[in-house]
């Protein structure tokens, strides 16, 4: 998926977690769409790996595309990380529900991710679709209904 839909992806998720929680919708949202821009950093040409691309050419030399980074031990090193840095709920939970959405998204498409690295099983759906075609942008509509629907009742 494209970097517009992976942040979509985490604001939508956000919206509708903070919808049902008590964390706070700014801090929370924001997070999130941090957190589904992240895994990326192992790709040089994504949205954050051309902000750090010497982090993310590290990370790619070391690990390749969509192994360590799309991965649930990736999310718990990033969720242990976090405590570490603050012990604000809506900044850990918001980054943790975007990376989330990020390894759905991408195991909707045809390379799918590596979820359990170190183990190289793809994990990918039955139905997968192009990153950048007709079904990513009808996704990205999807996504985009979602976040008025949970975000209509928020103000950030």
């Amino acid at each position: 998926m494209t970097g517009k839909t992976h942040i979509m992806g985490g604001i939508a998720s956000a919206a509708a977690v903070v919808h049902y929680q008590h964390y706070d919708p700014t801090i929370f949202i924001i997070a999130g769409a941090f957190g589904a821009v992240l895994p990326d950093i192992c790709h040089g040409g994504s949205k954050i790996g051309r902000r750090f691309p010497l982090i993310s050419k590290v990370i790619n030399t070391i690990f390749g595309h969509r192994t360590f980074t799309h991965s649930l031990l990736f999310l718990l090193l990033v969720g242990y990380l976090l405590t570490l840095f603050t012990d604000n709920s809506s900044i850990i939970m918001g980054v943790l529900v975007g990376m989330v959405s990020h390894f759905i998204l991408d195991a909707a498409t045809k390379n799918g991710i590596k979820l359990f690295y170190p183990v190289s099983i793809t994990i990918r759906f039955p139905i997968t679709t192009k990153t950048g075609g007709t079904v990513e942008n009808i996704v990205l509509l999807g996504l985009t209904l979602v976040t008025i629907y949970f975000g209509k009742d928020l103000i950030l």
